[in-house]
């Protein structure tokens, strides 16, 4: 296991053939465990707007992950979170997390959320391990149909400034 020493993560201003490539194995690995209705998954274009930063990992030069953050008033969220299976286990989760919570720390935000699905193991894991608590429906989620969240779990995790 690497301690991803060898991560980089940038900032994605664009939707580059690299983005829409993560995304795109992202949307088949979520389609294979859960029906439409159940993913809430931003759509490309909501990942480039003025309130969302998104970023690539790199290892070795490669693009290996990507993970993004959409800033509201009151909290931070998660968004658009993947590592290729390959690049699992070498820290390349923890690089893009961290970059996030960064992000979320200078915009002054004190929470950051997500929303996973029951099946994403180890993506809970991660969450968990990185100090994140299962948490109620928030924003949008909460205004959801119970059945469109039924496969859906909350995590939050006060940001310390």
């Amino acid at each position: 296991m690497s301690n991803g020493d060898d991560v980089q993560i940038e900032v994605a201003l664009a939707a580059t053939d690299e983005v829409r490539l993560l995304i795109g194995e992202l949307e088949a690995v979520l389609a294979v465990e859960y029906p439409p209705e159940q993913r809430h998954g931003f759509p490309i274009d909501a990942i480039f707007q003025p309130h969302v930063r998104f970023f690539l990992a790199r290892r070795h030069g490669a693009a290996v992950g990507c993970g993004g953050v959409a800033l509201f008033p009151e909290y931070a969220e998660v968004k658009r979170m993947y590592v290729r299976g390959n690049a699992r286990g070498q820290g390349v989760a923890d690089a893009i997390l961290a970059r996030i919570e960064d992000e979320v720390r200078g915009a002054g935000l004190p929470m950051l959320r997500l929303e996973t699905g029951t099946r994403q193991i180890a993506a809970m894991r991660l969450y968990i391990r990185t100090g994140f608590r299962e948490c109620s429906a928030f924003g949008d989620y909460a205004l959801k149909a119970p059945q469109s969240i039924a496969a859906s779990v909350f995590f939050e995790k006060r940001i310390v400034m």
